[in-house]
């Protein structure tokens, strides 16, 4: 399940650089210093924007989802944490590709944690995701070891026990991202904007729905502490439709990861699956609170 939210984002100037990097431009922000450059790999381009003082902390967003939209928990998190946000291919202000799949965009996130560590070779980052952004950290983290210090998983990376895009509810679906495809119409040329198209959309939910279906093979191999901040009611709090077994099959299979991995620490937060844009302030405690005075998760 996917959501698009909007939101408010200052943009800053920004400066290209690649592989071996460049210069960063640099915009004040109260008492923060934003840098803001860009990363070319694979074909794409994606802009990555850093600011903040403390850990350094990665923000990896969604699926349908910007850095803009991530504004708000972005500059809470801020207040003690240096925070990276950037976007996915064919999202905000990153370029369009000649393909989207969840390989292609684990590549962005690998290539934003490469340039990272580049600039910070001694700092692992907490790594953040938000929905498939959660399930890109859990690869990534499962892939690269000892690159990151902790995972906090938004709503995302979810072992359901049951997919959620089926025969019998694809043409709804299909009939949804028609819909969102055309509102987002108008972000174009936005920090918002999302240049996927409805069939893409729906292709990559499918894609997702197997993703998840093998990821608790990839939470065996993390050895770093995980929390998840969940959502009660992803698919909404009405009791009509799809939504009660969309939220039963989202509880189930946060039980079924937590049976097996008992130490991930889990919140819950009365909310949909946009709770990162409705519940920021909520979040941004949790992520302090998960961590100790040495930057080490607690139980």
């Amino acid at each position: 399940m996917t959501t698009k939210t909007s939101a408010i984002e200052v943009a800053g100037p920004r400066k290209s650089y690649g592989d071996h990097g460049g210069d960063e431009q640099r915009a004040e922000r109260g008492d923060r210093t934003m840098r803001h450059f860009t990363i070319h790999h694979d074909g794409v381009t994606i802009p990555v924007s850093r600011g903040g003082r403390g850990r350094p902390l990665v923000l990896c967003p969604g699926l349908n989802s910007t850095q803009a939209d991530l504004h708000e928990l972005a500059d809470l998190l801020r207040r003690d944490h240096d925070v990276v946000t950037f976007d996915l291919r064919g999202h905000g202000l990153a370029s369009a590709a000649d393909r989207y799949s969840f390989e292609a965009f684990l590549s962005d996130l690998v290539a934003v944690m490469a340039e990272l560590g580049r600039l910070d070779p001694d700092a692992a980052p907490v790594l953040v995701g938000y929905s498939l952004g959660a399930d890109l950290a859990v690869h990534y983290a499962s892939e690269h070891p000892g690159t990151v210090a902790e995972l906090v998983l938004i709503d995302g990376a979810n072992p359901v026990p049951e997919p959620f895009i089926t025969e019998a509810v694809l043409p709804e679906f299909r009939a949804m991202w028609e819909d969102l495809a055309m509102q987002q119409e108008a972000e174009r040329g936005t920090a918002r904007q999302v240049l996927l198209t409805a069939q893409e959309i729906l292709d990559l939910n499918v894609e997702i729905d197997v993703v998840r279906s093998r990821i608790l093979d990839r939470y065996r191999k993390i050895d770093r502490p995980i929390s998840l901040i969940m959502s009660t009611s992803m698919a909404g709090a009405g009791g009509e439709g799809h939504a009660p077994r969309f939220n039963q099959n989202w509880c189930a299979g946060v039980e079924r990861l937590v049976r097996e991995q008992p130490h991930i620490a889990t919140s819950w937060l009365d909310a949909d699956h946009g709770l990162v844009f409705t519940h920021a302030p909520q979040i941004a405690r949790i992520i302090r609170r998960a961590q100790g005075p040495a930057g080490r998760a607690i139980s």
